[in-house]
Order: structure tokens, then C-alpha cells, then sequence
């Protein structure tokens, strides 16, 4: 049973009264004297976070080394050498080097995320210290510090607010939403969300107007960007899918070809051979049934997929990401930004009794131009070259003032700017907002008339308006004009809409907070960050994919639940719950609940990790969306971590497995396809390879019972294995996707890639081909033991070039065509070139231990090695038909 977060967890300052705070952190509003800020130094550390520890680049290397196979091929490069075959040998050791060269290069990922987190912190802080304001390192600030806050100032440590003169803090890098939180010395009497703790401000939270005074309650790691990063060093990585199948796929047959080798190495003695021969026989077998190439193979194919994925926008840091995406069941995706367009926008209008769009709004009419009036001068923010300058909820009201018709320069009508409309009517007073009045006001000369304009917050000003205008008609306000106004509100915050109230008053009096009122009510703009268009559209493909989408805010309940429905991840059914609701769930509770939650609001850091660990504890492969400094600990904590790469801060970048460059929710589907396409062609790549090795392992193994020489020595398999091999498995890793990938299911994470359809087919093949190696080999032991060698590597050679063919896909030759994957030709006319470079060059020949050959002898080679694929192309054309005759009846 998950215990509840209590007070006992943190000291929640914000719960107490300034008076509280500082007797607690025995401190005054003149701040600390330098002797005791000297203590608390001593008592609770530098202000800096702790890094946690990381392995060296020496010790990912040897890692490499671990696996069961690779000492396997160690043992078999010691006896290659003891038993006079050094060319083997160094083979063997370079390709180990190679492989462990490209598994250090993608398990090592720069491990940035902290001095991301460091680099948030300002070199510098301005305090109180005996009294006396002082300009400090940021690493000495102390609990029980006055710090002094002003406009443009990085927040370096927790604090309690003591005097607020409008502060506004931009805590995006902690909540994830853009909007300027307004700051307030208030109390309050209970619990409350991180985003929602006015009376605080947060390490790396940026202050972006006013000034305040604030006294220091906590530093370093014990800050809330602290916690992420303890959240951040305590998270692993999971291991994706491919990886966890690949380890067991490993193991089981690295443990299948020690009992066979000792099989045949106990066979040979058996039969009197010497030793020496005994182990160049079980050598042989090992190099045979060792998939050198796979883990390089799997690499290339997984960076193939990244070009794929960076085109589509989509950059990948961990190639092993690559495929987990293909698995991906549940995505958590943040709002802003991502499902949205992360740009405020005006929506609806409510004017005159009416609800128009901004479009509809008419420059004749005086009460519409009013209401732009209002929005246009009593307005700080601008719009250069497009782009927004200043507090978004207002330059959406500039936008909104460009859609009217007749205001663009080019039409016929007013033709004005917004920035020559206020060189027309300049501000003659104002007052600004701040969050206690919730209204900010301007005064202007309208035709010679004084005018005062006002937009604030509909709680505050209706009750200051005594007028109402409706067209041409001033008349005093009623209780049921109030009635109809405050409905009209309700309806917009139902569908997650911002609302802003406007009103008016002629008036020369001079503006000051005492005259704000008496005014006439104009109407209400409503705004929302409106969602992207294609994310409506990615969300259904993710659906008909068979993959949840979860969306994750620090928005508000209702806001974020607006826009899922018009998005189509909340559905009447779902159920939406906030940070706090969610702490107050056990894990049972949570457990049950998960799969009907589709919305999380208000949340937390430690909420976000609890979401995804609860998904991962169902089998689902989790992808997570983010972009704050709040999301990195959960994007790590994923299965696949997905950062936004315009609006994502270097924090979350590091943290994440891929980053968006476009920010867009829909790139991540188009993401998932490439993934599922990887894994396929991962899947066949390994089909290919298996099969190959399963036919030299018969091979050697027919040799060894019936008392022939080694059909192969180690340097000629690790030929086949390592080039002749990797061309055909490249090329099949090149094959384009199925158009219907999108079509199925995310695969079963604990389905092996060794499935019984893949054993199946691994089997039969390799026997196939194995049948046309023998018959090879024993038609040369007619002429010598050296033909006999010669001949079975070539037709094993040839033979596995053709059947890179048959492994593209579950589709014949004849179906799939080679104008969509232009690169198996390639392999194979290149493996053919080499295969007879080996076969007709004599300076190659004791090499590679070959010897010349007859013309009857290569046209063995040639019709053994196409006997395979020939055989295995009927079967698939067969099964075309079937599949075919039962979709038609």
C-alpha cells in the first residue's frame, strides 16, 4: 500500500505564515547576519547539485565482453592459435574489437542532464546580509537568506514570498506551461499543486516582472529542481524489447553450441582422433554457428531507421529506441506544444448579446470598435515580423484585432496598424495589472473624449461595470444582464477556455486602483492554446494502431479535458484526475483505475514517474512526451522518452531516447511505423542469418558423425559470416515498410524474436540448404578432402547469397519485385564478385584454403546453391494463392 505524501516528506513553507517561516529558519526580514549565513553553510551545503555516478567509457568497453558468446569466440581464437590457424585468430580478435567498438559508441550517451540542470542556476544572487543588500555566488545562498527579486532575475534556490510588488515568474522549466504565473503573498490552509503555489517561488524559475522579497527555504538538492534530480539519478533506463530478446536469444544459444561442440569434440576423441584435430573440428563449429554480424548488423539497421526517423523530423539519441517505438502501446503525451500549438488564440467573442468569431467583428459598428480599442491600447505586447513580444494571452488579442476585416493595410476600411492606432490614441495614464486587482487600465482621448479602458478578470470587474452596451444603446446593467454574462463565462471555462472581461467609462478624473470603476460592460474575448490539426489525426491512427494516448499537463482539469475531447483522447467513459487526487490513490487503486484515465492535470514530477511505472507494471511499453525540466525524470524513466526540440530545454533533451524537431504529436506516430518496419526487417535479417549458420552447423556436424574432414576451417566461415553475409542482411534491412504496419497490434514485449513461425522457418531453410551443401561436399570427396572443403564453401557462400531473396519478406520474389529494394541486388552481386575473386584469384587461394576447380564441379556449386531458394520460392508462391483463395471466399 503506497503511502500518501504528507508534510512529513518536506516542509511545505507555503502552508505557514511569514512569521512562521522565518522564526523556523531563524531568520528576520533584514536578513542573516554573515556569521550565521557562515553556519548554515556549514550546516546544509553549497547551493549545487549533486551528480550522481557514472560508468567510464573503459568500463563500457569491457562490458562488451561479458556476453556468453564472445567468450565463446575468445576460447576459439586461443585454439585457432595453438593449433597453427593465426589468420583465424586475428580475425576473430579484430572482429571482437569491431563489435565492442560499436556497443561503447551506442551505450555511451553524454550524460548531460545535470549540468543541464546546473547551467539553469544564475552565477549570482542579490540578498540581505547584516542588513545590508549584497551581490552573491549563487552556490552560497542559504536557507534563511533575503533574497531580492527582480524583473529578468533567474530564481537560484526555494523561497517563501515576504513583499510582492506584481511579481510574475515564467516556471515553465518546472510545470511545463508557458503562461506567467502572478505571484502573491497569501496563505493557505491546505494542500495545493506545485503550479498552483502562488505565495512560493522555485529554483530555475524565471521572473519576468515586478519585484519581490523572499526569504530562502531551501537550497541545492533540497529545492524542487533538486528532487528531479535525485528522481534523475535514482531512475534506470529499462532495457528496450529487442535488447531483453536478443540477451535471451543469446544465452539460449550460446548454451545450445557449448553442448553441441562438447558433443562433437567428445565424438572426435571418441573415434581416435587427436586432440588438436578434435578441437579445430568443435573450433569450426563455433565460428559456424556464432552469428558474428548480428549485433553490427542490428546496429546499422537500427541507424538506418534513424536517417529514416530524421527526415520524418524525429531525431534518435539511443538506437536501441528505434525499435522499442515499433512496441509502443501507451503514449503519455504532454499538452502544450505538442497535442496544441502552443500560441494563445482567440476563439469566440461575446458581444452585444451575441458569440462572433473574430472575423465577424465590424469596424462600423462602435461597440466592436470598442472592444478593439480596449484590446489594442490597453495592451503592453506587440507582434514583429509575426512573432509575439510580451505576455501571450495579449498578443493574441493583437492577432485577434488583424483578423477583423478592413483593418489589413492592403484592404479598403480602416487600414491601420495596431502600432499606428496607438501612435493616434496615445496613453495618457495607466495603471498596470497586478494579481491582487486582476485588471489593468489605460486612459486615452477617444474623438477629444477621456476614456478609460479596462480588461481583467470577470469576478472583479463585472461588479464594477453599472452600464452595459448593447450596439448604439448605453443602458444600466441588471441582474439578469449579469446573469446572461456570468452563464456565457461558465459555458467558455467548460470548454477550457480563457476568458477575459472588457468594459469602458468616459471620465477625466484622474486613473488611480480608486477609480477603477463605474465602467460599462463591452463583452468577453475568449482564449486557448487551440490543438494542432494533425494531431486530431495522429491520435486516430494511434488508435486503429492499437496504441493508448494518456495526455499528461500541468494545465488545469477542465482546461486539459477540453482538449482532449476535441483531440479524441477523452472519451465520455474516461475518467480525469488531478496531481493531488492521484497521491491520495494506493497502487491497488491506481492499478485498477489506469486504463480508464486519460487525462492527468496539475501534476507532478513524482506523478509523472508513478503514470508510467503503473503502465510498465501492466507489460505496456510506455513513450513519454516532454519539454520542462519537471518531465526529464519521467522521460528517462520511460520505455522511449520523447523531447520537444524547439520549446524542450537541454534538460529533457538529455533525458530523452528522441526529440522532435518540429514539436509535433503526429511525428511520433509516423515515428512508431518506422520502429514496427525496423523490427521487422531486424526479425528477417536474423531469420537470414540463422538459417545460414543452422545449415554450416549440419554441414560440420554430417562431417564430423560420418568421419570426414572439417568441411570448413574458421577464416572461411567468418568470410561467410561477417562480409558475404552482412551485404544480404543490410539489404533486407533497407526493405521499405508495409503499408498496413499501421493496420496491426503493437507486438507482445514478452514474445521473444525467436517465435515459433520464425523457428519454423529458420529450421526448414537451414536443413534445405544444408542438404544442397552436402551434396556439394561429397561429390568433391570423391576428388580429394581439399575439393570437397572448397566446394561446400562455395555453394554455403552462394547458396546464402540467394537466399538473402527469399528472407526480404513473407512474400515471393515474384510479388515483392526489386524496384523497392534496389540494394539486395547490390549484395548480392557484390558477395557474388568476392566468392569468385576467392575462387579464380591464386593469390587468394591459401587464404582462404581453397583450390582450383573443375568446370563440372562449379556447375554443382551453382544448381546445389539454387536448388534452396528455388524450393523455398514454390512454398511461398503456394501460400500466396491460399492466402489469397481465403480472402476472396
Amino acid at each position: 500500500m503506497r503511502k500518501n505524501r504528507t508534510v512529513s516528506n518536506y516542509k511545505q513553507y507555503y502552508l505557514q505564515t511569514k512569521a512562521k517561516v522565518l522564526e523556523e529558519l531563524k531568520t528576520s526580514s533584514g536578513g542573516l547576519s554573515s556569521q550565521q549565513a557562515k553556519d548554515n553553510l556549514a550546516k546544509y551545503g553549497k547551493n549545487a547539485l549533486i551528480e550522481g555516478k557514472k560508468k567510464t567509457t573503459l568500463q563500457v568497453f569491457l562490458e562488451q565482453f561479458k556476453d556468453l558468446m564472445v567468450i565463446i569466440l575468445i576460447i576459439a581464437a586461443v585454439i585457432s592459435t595453438f593449433t597453427g590457424e593465426l589468420e583465424s585468430t586475428l580475425v576473430i580478435i579484430a572482429v571482437l574489437i569491431l563489435n565492442a567498438i560499436l556497443g561503447t559508441v551506442q551505450h555511451i550517451k553524454a550524460e548531460k542532464s545535470l549540468e543541464s540542470l546546473k547551467s539553469l542556476s544564475s552565477p549570482s544572487a542579490k540578498v540581505l546580509r547584516d542588513g545590508k543588500k549584497i551581490e552573491i555566488d549563487s552556490k552560497d545562498v542559504v536557507p534563511g537568506d533575503i533574497m531580492l527579486l527582480e524583473a529578468g532575475d533567474m530564481v537560484t534556490a526555494d523561497g517563501r514570498i515576504l513583499d510582492n510588488f506584481s511579481l510574475q515568474v515564467n516556471e515553465s522549466s518546472l510545470t511545463g506551461e508557458s503562461t506567467n504565473i502572478d505571484k502573491a503573498d497569501v496563505e493557505f490552509d491546505h494542500e495545493m499543486p506545485l503550479g498552483d503555489r502562488i505565495n512560493m517561488v522555485y529554483s530555475s524559475s524565471l521572473v519576468t516582472y515586478g519585484r519581490a522579497n523572499v526569504v530562502v527555504t531551501a537550497t541545492g538538492m533540497n529545492t524542487e529542481i533538486g528532487k528531479i534530480a535525485s528522481l534523475m539519478n535514482e531512475t534506470k533506463e529499462r532495457r528496450t524489447p529487442l535488447q531483453i530478446s536478443l540477451d535471451k536469444f543469446s544465452s539460449k544459444l550460446a548454451t545450445a553450441i557449448l553442448i553441441i561442440c562438447a558433443i562433437v569434440l567428445g565424438l572426435q576423441i571418441w573415434r581416435g582422433q587427436p586432440i588438436m584435430d578434435a578441437l579445430l573440428f568443435a573450433v569450426a563449429l563455433a565460428v559456424a554457428a556464432i552469428p558474428e554480424a548480428l549485433s553490427s548488423i542490428v546496429t546499422i539497421v537500427q541507424a538506418m531507421g534513424t536517417q529514416k526517423m530524421a527526415k520524418e523530423n524525429a531525431i534518435i539519441k539511443n538506437l536501441a529506441a528505434v525499435e522499442s517505438l515499433g512496441s509502443v502501446s501507451v503514449i503519455c503525451s504532454d499538452k502544450t506544444g505538442t497535442l496544441t500549438q502552443n500560441k494563445m488564440t482567440v476563439q469566440d467573442i461575446y458581444i452585444g448579446g451575441k458569440t462572433l468569431k473574430p472575423n465577424q467583428l465590424n469596424l462600423d459598428n462602435q461597440l466592436h470598435r470598442y472592444l478593439l480599442y480596449d484590446a489594442v491600447l490597453n495592451n503592453d505586447s506587440s507582434l514583429v515580423d509575426g512573432k509575439g513580444i510580451g505576455d501571450p494571452t495579449e498578443y493574441a488579442l493583437l492577432e485577434m484585432y488583424r483578423q477583423v476585416p478592413g483593418i489589413d493595410l492592403g484592404d479598403k476600411g480602416l487600414g491601420i496598424s495596431e502600432e499606428d492606432l496607438r501612435g493616434l490614441l496615445t496613453r495618457k495614464q495607466e495603471v498596470p495589472f497586478d494579481s491582487d486587482r486582476k485588471l489593468m487600465s489605460t486612459k486615452h482621448l477617444i474623438h477629444t473624449v477621456p476614456t478609460i479602458f479596462v480588461k481583467g478578470a470577470i469576478d472583479v470587474l463585472l461588479d464594477r461595470c453599472v452600464n452595459i452596451r448593447l450596439d448604439d444603446e448605453v443602458r444600466p446593467i441588471t441582474e439578469e444582464d449579469k446573469k446572461q454574462i456570468l452563464a456565457q463565462n461558465q459555458h467558455f471555462s467548460e470548454n477550457g477556455l480563457r476568458v477575459l472581461t472588457f468594459a469602458y467609462k468616459e471620465s477625466d478624473e484622474d486613473l488611480t486602483p480608486e477609480t477603477e470603476n463605474g465602467f460599462t460592460f463591452i463583452g468577453l474575448v475568449s482564449e486557448m492554446d487551440p490543438p494542432r490539426e494533425e494531431s486530431i489525426e495522429a491520435v486516430a491512427r494511434a488508435k486503429k494502431a492499437g496504441i493508448r494516448t494518456v495526455m499528461i499537463t500541468g494545465d488545469h482539469k477542465v482546461t486539459a479535458v477540453a482538449i482532449a475531447k476535441k483531440i479524441g483522447i477523452f472519451n465520455d467513459s474516461d475518467m480525469a484526475v488531478t496531481g493531488l487526487e492521484l497521491d491520495k490513490m494506493s497502487d491497488e487503486e491506481l492499478e485498477q483505475k489506469i486504463e480508464k484515465i486519460a487525462v492527468y492535470a496539475r501534476v507532478s514530477p513524482e506523478n509523472k514517474i508513478r503514470i508510467v511505472n503503473a503502465w510498465q507494471k501492466k507489460d505496456h511499453i510506455v513513450s513519454m512526451t516532454g519539454d520542462g525540466v519537471n518531465d526529464a525524470p519521467a522521460l528517462k524513466k520511460a520505455d522511449i522518452g520523447v523531447a520537444m526540440g524547439i520549446t524542450g530545454t537541454e534538460v529533457s533533451k538529455d533525458a530523452a531516447s528522441m526529440i522532435l524537431a518540429d514539436d509535433n504529436f503526429a511525428t511520433i506516430i509516423k515515428a512508431v511505423a518506422i520502429g514496427r518496419t525496423v523490427f521487422e526487417n531486424i526479425k528477417n535479417a536474423i531469420m537470414y542469418l540463422l538459417s545460414g549458420n543452422l545449415s554450416a552447423i549440419i554441414t560440420v556436424l554430417f562431417a564430423s558423425i560420418g568421419g570426414f574432414s572439417v568441411p570448413f576451417i574458421a577464416v572461411q566461415l567468418l568470410f561467410i559470416n561477417l562480409v558475404t553475409d552482412s551485404l544480404p542482411a543490410l539489404a533486407i534491412g533497407m526493405e521499405p515498410g508495409s503499408p498496413d504496419v499501421l493496420s496491426r497490434k503493437p507486438r507482445d514485449p514478452k514474445v521473444g524474436i525467436l517465435d515459433k513461425s520464425l523457428v519454423t522457418q529458420v529450421a526448414a531453410q537451414g536443413v534445405l540448404i544444408s542438404v544442397g551443401v552436402i551434396c556439394a561436399f561429397m561429390i568433391g570427396q570423391q576428388t580429394s578432402p581439399a575439393v570437397a572443403c572448397t566446394m561446400a564453401f562455395s555453394t554455403l557462400t552462394f547458396a546464402r547469397l540467394l537466399h538473402g531473396f527469399n528472407c526480404r519478406s513473407q512474400h515471393s520474389i515474384f510479388k515483392l519485385g526489386f524496384k523497392n529494394n534496389w540494394y539486395s541486388l547490390g549484395a548480392f552481386a557484390v558477395g557474388t564478385l568476392l566468392l569468385a575473386l576467392i575462387l579464380f584469384v591464386p593469390a587468394l587461394h591459401s587464404l582462404f584454403a581453397v583450390t582450383p576447380l573443375t568446370y563440372n564441379q562449379l556447375l554443382w556449386i551453382i544448381g546445389s546453391a539454387l536448388a534452396p531458394t528455388i524450393l523455398i520460392q514454390i512454398v511461398k508462391v503456394i501460400s500466396e494463392q491460399r492466402r489469397q483463395y481465403k480472402t476472396l471466399h
